[in-house]
């Protein structure tokens, strides 16, 4: 597996992300990877080199800039506003890192996806209701209601949708718009639910963490095996 840091900008904000791949002669599907609230983590990097042994070429996006890793909500809560108050610059990022994906001679710039913990999660869906030249994404317990609610500039880029059952940023009143709103644009989507399941069911147990946040570790291996059994499908070549 081969790797390294990957500098880019967007709007004079520099941003700092990782690419990883698997070592071969052929060209790879891409896999534009979102962090959450926290930053470019270790977590996330771990993630990054998991779907490189998939058989992935992966961008490890850095949406904050100069990886800063804000710690609490004294710090994440102005982050995340300034996003949804300026969605142009939300997905400016995003397209920046994807072009940065994209333009590797690893992949085939053709077949690229995106995943999103959280935060990163809303910002899939925002690459696909914008419009981003992305094939498909799944969003891992995305805060919904971050969400815009216009679609009508949407790709037809296919949508899985990971939620835990007891994740108050997946409530039933905020998903029912947004899946018609997917329905009226024409976005193929998809819907799991995992009963029990608090948010940030993905991720590791750290101190700090809301209590409506928690580990489930069967939400946590099944949505892994949708998540890669998805991209399989909707990645492979034509």
């Amino acid at each position: 597996m081969t790797g390294e840091d990957a500098i880019y900008s967007h709007a004079g904000l520099e941003m700092s992300g990782r690419f990883v791949a698997p070592e071969t002669e052929r060209r790879l599907p891409g896999i534009l990877l979102l962090h959450g609230a926290h930053g470019l983590d270790g977590f996330i990097l771990g993630v990054a080199d998991r779907l490189a042994e998939e058989g992935f070429a992966v961008l490890a996006a850095d949406l904050w800039g100069g990886r800063e890793q804000p710690a609490g909500m004294a710090e994440i809560g102005p982050l995340i506003a300034g996003l949804a108050a300026d969605r142009t610059g939300w997905t400016g990022r995003i397209e920046a890192a994807r072009q940065v994906l994209a333009a590797r001679s690893e992949v085939d710039p053709t077949r690229i996806g995106a995943l999103g913990y959280c935060l990163g999660g809303a910002g899939v869906m925002e690459a696909v209701r914008v419009g981003l030249a992305i094939r498909s994404g799944v969003a891992f317990h995305p805060g919904i209601a971050t969400v815009g609610r216009d679609w009508s500039a949407a790709s037809r880029a296919r949508l899985l949708l990971c939620v835990g059952a007891a994740d108050p940023m997946g409530k039933a009143d905020d998903i029912a718009p947004l899946t018609a709103a997917m329905d009226a644009a024409g976005t193929p989507w998809e819907l799991t639910f995992y009963s029990g399941a608090k948010h940030a069911f993905t991720e590791p147990v750290q101190p700090g963490r809301p209590p409506f946040a928690g580990h489930d570790p069967w939400a946590d291996r099944r949505s892994w095996a949708a998540m890669t059994d998805f991209f399989t499908l909707t990645l492979a070549e034509d």
